[in-house]
């Protein structure tokens, strides 16, 4: 027990050394992990709600990004806001009528889905977001990468 003793501290040594820098680097890039989040899960969601549109086949859309960071957003724009916030209640009406519709097993919850307005909602949330990063700086398609573990270390941070 004791001649692994050196070798279990070590490793908690270096975990709370990680940790500490995964703190550090978290507070720059918290805007852009929260922004990127909303983009995804926006662009996740026009594509169902398009899915949805041709075939009238519903799926739940994604709202866990808006659910977690909606009350973390005051790096954008109170218009964003305002769209981000209208798009996502929409998403969740949308997801009580696809529930409400697979519970009682018929189609007719999904009667009252206006996809049109849905769909407008999201795509001004895309186009929104996109200005957000665009003024960032920063590409869209490149802040969809994920950051890697070592990215800080490497200086790809």
């Amino acid at each position: 027990m004791l001649e692994n003793l050196p070798v279990i501290l070590i490793a908690i040594g270096l975990i709370l050394l990680l940790s500490l820098f995964r703190r550090g680097r978290s507070a720059e890039t918290r805007p852009l992990e929260i922004a990127q989040r909303l983009l995804s899960e926006v662009r996740l969601n026009l594509r169902i709600t398009e899915l949805f549109i041709q075939t009238q086949r519903a799926s739940k859309l994604m709202a866990s990004g808006w659910r977690i960071d909606k009350d973390k957003l005051d790096f954008l724009s109170q218009p964003l806001q305002a769209t981000l916030s209208d798009a996502f209640t929409v998403v969740e009406d949308f997801n009580q009528q696809v529930a409400a519709a697979k519970k009682y097993k018929t189609t007719s919850y999904l009667a009252a889905v206006d996809a049109d307005k849905l769909r407008e909602k999201l795509i001004k949330s895309q186009e929104g977001l996109e200005e957000w990063f665009n003024s960032q700086g920063v590409s869209t398609e490149a802040s969809l990468k994920m950051p890697g573990i070592f990215d800080g270390w490497l200086g790809k941070g």
